[in-house]
């Protein structure tokens, strides 16, 4: 009897795409999952609970899985210390390739502060001894209209840089393929982009084009950026301040800008771009 693959995140976005791929293709899962009554109902699927930072019970859920998928957790203060425990449980429940999430350029001195997170992950991957594949996907071209305000305007310290969004069902894809013939990508890095590398400004004229709402990019100095993020969301932790603002400083510094064929690679065909995107957001 084959082995079921393990999908973590299950019950948010990616993980839920990649095992919706998976159960319509006839691979056996096991869904492992914070919350087993969110998690899909899907045909020859099990369902086990934990969390990253329990690794009894990661331990459990993970046990008789040769090859599980590792979505990164949400951002937290310990999501890093979350990670080495998980990967380590993995690890000692016999899993022996993680296919994980990261994050393109991700190192230990990440412009975009929460890809350092992804670094040290997929170095305690690495120590574990675990074949990996590593998915370093840039930023998701789907979360540009959650970053737009009630007037479309999606502000911050960008300036002119580039960033090659990659849109979130290409991804899910990507992990599936891998999934589906892991021997093929073992110990293999793969960095998941669209097809092209726009500016924010660029960017938002084509979410405008193809989209049917008018958004704009409006430039702004670090210093205003902490200042309004402060004012309009106050209460937040530091460690979040500083990742939101990455987020735009990273695409100023260029880091983001590499268009790959890794997406045409794993799934056969070209990346979505970021205008066919823009049409699926029309009512």
């Amino acid at each position: 009897m084959t082995a079921p693959i393990a999908i973590t995140g299950a019950t948010g976005q990616l993980g839920g795409r990649v095992a919706r791929l998976l159960a319509d293709a006839g691979v056996p899962l096991r869904l492992v999952v914070r919350t087993p009554s969110r998690a899909p109902e899907l045909p020859g699927c099990e369902v086990a609970q934990a969390e990253y930072g329990d690794a009894d019970a990661v331990r459990e859920a993970l046990s008789g899985c040769d090859l599980a998928l590792m979505v990164s957790a949400g951002e937290s203060a310990d999501r890093v210390d979350q990670h080495r425990t998980f990967v380590n449980a993995a690890a000692d429940a016999g899993v022996q390739h993680l296919v994980y999430t990261s994050f393109a350029a991700a190192s230990p001195e990440a412009t975009f502060t929460l890809g350092r997170d992804h670094w040290h992950t997929e170095e305690a991957i690495r120590d574990s001894g675990a074949t990996f594949t590593l998915l370093r996907d840039n930023f998701y071209a789907d979360v540009l209209p959650a970053f737009a305000d009630a007037h479309g305007a999606i502000t911050g310290p960008a300036g002119d840089g580039r960033c090659a969004f990659v849109v979130r069902a290409d991804v899910a894809e990507a992990a599936a393929a891998v999934l589906r013939h892991p021997d093929a990508h073992a110990n293999a890095t793969y960095t998941l982009t669209g097809p092209t590398a726009p500016t924010l400004t660029e960017a938002t004229v084509t979410l405008t084009a193809f989209s049917g709402r008018v958004y704009r990019f409006v430039d702004e100095t670090v210093e205003h950026a902490a200042e309004r993020l402060r004012r309009d969301w106050p209460g937040e932790p530091d460690w979040q301040y500083e990742a939101w603002i990455s987020t735009y400083t990273a695409i100023a510094s260029g880091v983001l800008a590499e268009v790959t064929d890794d997406v045409e690679t794993l799934i056969g065909r070209p990346p979505t771009s970021l205008a066919d995107f823009a049409r699926t957001l029309r009512g």
